[in-house]
């Protein structure tokens, strides 16, 4: 066996004990949605995983509806739901410490998701990074919106 069979070995042993061992001591989250856990189930993901002191969340895909033209509207259902999922893992928009998003056409985008946003992160503000991607699943999705909260102290 030469060095990069052995070190290829390691990284693989090492990683999974590391993100299995994170997972198992922490709290993992499936949606209540019986749809929607089954999807995760499935595709074998969670709403979200609360481990250490951060609570990470899976994307949540912002769907437009047929006919729907105002993209605030589509917007706010993916932050409602965000806001679900923090606060079932015990948490608030005020624990938001980074935002990811992933737009199929980020300069028609970012006027209605920024002005959503405002209406449910205050500041200090969080570290965001938007990035333009072809596309999302499904096929109406126009932006993926993924988050990572701090563990709120317990006061």
């Amino acid at each position: 066996m030469n060095f990069a069979h052995v070190f290829a070995a390691l990284t693989v042993l090492a990683g999974a004990t590391v993100h299995a061992g994170a997972r198992l001591e922490g709290k993992v989250l499936m949606s209540p949605d019986p749809s929607t856990a089954q999807i995760e189930k499935q595709w074998g993901f969670a709403d979200a995983v609360v481990t250490g002191d951060k609570i990470y969340l899976s994307g949540v895909v912002v769907g437009v509806h047929e006919g729907e033209t105002d993209l605030t509207v589509a917007y706010g259902r993916a932050f409602d739901q965000i806001g679900s999922i923090l606060k079932s893992a015990g948490a608030s928009w005020d624990d938001v410490v980074d935002i990811s998003s992933f737009h199929t056409d980020l300069v028609t985008q970012m006027p209605a998701i920024v002005a959503v946003k405002n209406r449910y992160v205050k500041a200090p503000f969080p570290a965001w990074t938007a990035i333009q991607v072809a596309r999302l699943i499904p096929p109406n999705g126009v932006t993926e919106i993924k988050i990572v909260a701090a563990v709120p102290k317990k006061k």
